[in-house]
């Protein structure tokens, strides 16, 4: 894989603010199960990333980027949670949010331009 590899660096950088998310409604809201849901999915994306560029075949590529856009989607849906329940306000969950939508993106791009070699 290339130096300069975009998802690797949006998805780990996206786990620390959701690292550091989870610290906050942790401390300040008081909420630990939906936090946790978004925790493990959010660090997950980035963790299938990584499998998947040491992954053995474009097969075990394809199918690791499956599971971290599946965990993408995952988030997705924890954010929307916490936002509705009012623990994030509209404006925490926006930029987050939109962060989540690009990792999304650029995931179901990489399978679709990979599968297409293929």
């Amino acid at each position: 894989m290339k130096q300069d590899n975009i998802i690797q660096e949006k998805s780990f950088a996206f786990a620390v603010r959701l690292v550091k998310l989870y610290k906050y409604l942790c401390d300040e809201k008081r909420e630990f199960v939906l936090s946790k849901q978004l925790l493990r999915s959010g660090t997950s994306i980035g963790a299938n990333v990584e499998e998947a560029i040491g992954g053995y075949s474009g097969k075990d590529f394809i199918f690791k980027l499956n599971i971290a856009y599946k965990e993408a989607r995952e988030t997705l849906y924890w954010l929307k949670l916490l936002e509705a329940a009012s623990f994030l306000s509209e404006e925490q969950a926006k930029s987050v949010l939109k962060d989540a939508e690009e990792i999304c993106k650029i995931l179901g791009k990489i399978q679709i331009t990979t599968k297409s070699r293929n």
